[in-house]
């Protein structure tokens, strides 16, 4: 997979974004792109920049400088809601979902008012994807194990029909064998259903496996790019990200 994907304008340009808490500079004039159909990731150690970076693209908060363009429209400025209706769904770090709310109900959150005429078929869709979801159905969210709420923080995401679905961290605290069952599901939409993705993860060997094209993030600036058999093979990202990282 590790060809780019042209097809065009991108889907998502972000260009010379800088971003800040208060006066600490948390992003440092990013520039990335992702084009319809790609899965492109971005690396790089905690605390670099890489959350701070998909949440500056949801509004929250809003970059300082640059922009944030999605489908040609310039998005910097518009409140999260708005960028949600977009069709730009985020999976966020920590998953998140309504431990309160059995599976079904947290899918339906997903859903919105706009994609409730679509909800039995996607919600089946879903349960294809991550079978487990569908043996839980009507379990609490909170008493669901660290990987089937991770999956159902994707389901959830995915229930909004997204044209570029966010993905932070999907693999933090899980077992490599949940980690393979959730990027092969990534891998599955992409190839059968063109969708496009965006994805931070420290787990940088899955990543770059997985993506057609990949930044590298250190101190809040990209510091390199290329395809993910590219960086996979780049001896600088080998050292720094994939010793002994295998999973």
């Amino acid at each position: 997979m590790g060809d780019e994907v042209m097809t065009g304008q991108p889907l998502l340009q972000v260009n010379g974004v800088e971003t800040y808490y208060g006066n600490i500079r948390a992003l440092a004039g990013v520039d990335v792109h992702v084009n319809k159909g790609e899965i492109v990731s971005l690396i790089g150690a905690n605390g670099a920049g890489k959350s701070t970076l998909m949440m500056t693209i949801c509004g929250s908060p809003q970059a300082r400088t640059g922009s944030v363009v999605f489908e040609g429209r310039d998005i910097t400025r518009m409140p999260t809601h708005e960028i949600a209706r977009l069709r730009i769904a985020q999976s966020p770090e920590g998953r998140r979902i309504f431990p309160r709310m059995t599976v079904l109900e947290n899918l339906q959150m997903g859903a919105g008012l706009d994609n409730l005429k679509h909800f039995a078929e996607d919600v089946e869709k879903i349960f294809t994807l991550f079978p487990r979801l569908k043996e839980r159905h009507a379990q609490r969210g909170g008493t669901l194990s660290g990987g089937e709420q991770q999956m159902l923080s994707i389901g959830r995401a995915l229930m909004a029909r997204p044209k570029l679905l966010l993905l932070d961290e999907p693999s933090l605290g899980l077992a490599p064998l949940i980690v393979k069952g959730i990027f092969e599901a990534i891998k599955k939409l992409n190839e059968a259903e063109g969708l496009t993705v965006f994805l931070v993860e420290q787990n940088a060997f899955a990543a770059l496996r997985l993506s057609h094209r990949a930044y590298v993030m250190v101190n809040g600036k990209v510091t390199m790019s290329g395809s993910g058999k590219e960086l996979l093979a780049n001896p600088e990202v080998r050292a720094a990200y994939l010793e002994g990282g295998r999973h």
